[in-house]
């Protein structure tokens, strides 16, 4: 019996004035064996592209979405902003990441 594929399921993006956080169990290390950043949490481990890691790096709670994504965008001369806002949507999805405000 065919089955049909799954469709993604849509995440709304995190609001442009939310201020990220890594959840206060998760950190953001670099492995060394990999040469990669990997944010650890008590359930696992994520391995993070360079750009995921960049991301993380500013969720300390005092820059908004739009300034990490001003930043970023700068560096790598796009508008990434709304890449960035739903990355972190799929990261307050799995309770990683949080509005410290």
């Amino acid at each position: 019996m065919p089955t049909e594929p799954v469709p993604a399921v849509a995440v709304a993006p995190m609001p442009l004035t939310a201020r990220p956080r890594l959840w206060r169990l998760a950190r953001l290390e670099f492995d060394p064996v990999r040469s990669r950043r990997v944010l650890l949490y008590p359930e696992g481990a994520m391995l993070l592209n360079d750009t995921g890691g960049e991301v993380l790096a500013l969720c300390d709670g005092t820059r908004t979405v739009a300034e990490i994504g001003a930043e970023l965008g700068a560096k790598y001369q796009a508008d990434v902003t709304a890449d960035v806002a739903a990355y972190l949507a799929r990261l307050v999805e799995r309770e990683l990441v949080h509005d410290a405000q």
